[in-house]
């Protein structure tokens, strides 16, 4: 009984910590690998637009040819899976530039994680991921450091679901 009365008061702290900071959320986690991750191809009903504006850093390879894939969903399992991001040819992922990136996919509720996938040669360092959606907090992701290749790198500080109501 204390184990779920102090796990909850953990988790409504930390929510209230998060939650808290009007519509955007920023955050300033490290950014770590996971080999184990496949995204979900989902094809939703429901459709909602999202803006995506990934900032390159100015410590970043000059440009970068790599295949870029990006997956961002919530803790119930609604997921959005862009399979290519990056145009080679139009310029996309330059040292210190802002791409804007206009896509529809599932509808999510809160985004709480966050992994990009880079295939190639060249390298690309992002500094950060900003997510808009219509329903949800604005949300960013810092990375700051250079994808390694091959592998999903990202952030997960999903609370999931199925542990919120255990407790109750």
């Amino acid at each position: 009984m204390v184990k779920q009365i102090s796990l909850f008061w953990l988790i409504f702290v930390f929510s209230s910590i998060i939650f808290s900071h009007g519509r955007s959320l920023s955050l300033n986690l490290q950014p770590h690998a996971l080999k184990s991750f496949n995204p979900k191809n989902i094809q939703a009903a429901n459709s909602c637009p999202y803006t995506l504006v990934i900032k390159t850093s100015c410590s970043s390879t000059t440009y970068t040819r790599d295949k870029i894939s990006l997956a961002f969903g919530d803790s119930y399992g609604n997921e959005v899976y862009i399979k290519r991001l990056d145009d080679p040819s139009s310029g996309t992922f330059e040292r210190c530039s802002t791409d804007t990136f206009q896509i529809n996919g599932p509808c999510v509720y809160d985004i709480c994680y966050l992994y990009m996938l880079r295939t190639g040669y060249d390298g690309w360092k992002p500094e950060s991921v900003k997510i808009y959606a219509p329903y949800t907090k604005t949300v960013k992701f810092n990375y700051n450091k250079f994808l390694p290749n091959g592998v999903w790198f990202g952030f997960n500080v999903c609370v999931h679901a199925s542990l919120s109501t255990a407790i109750m």
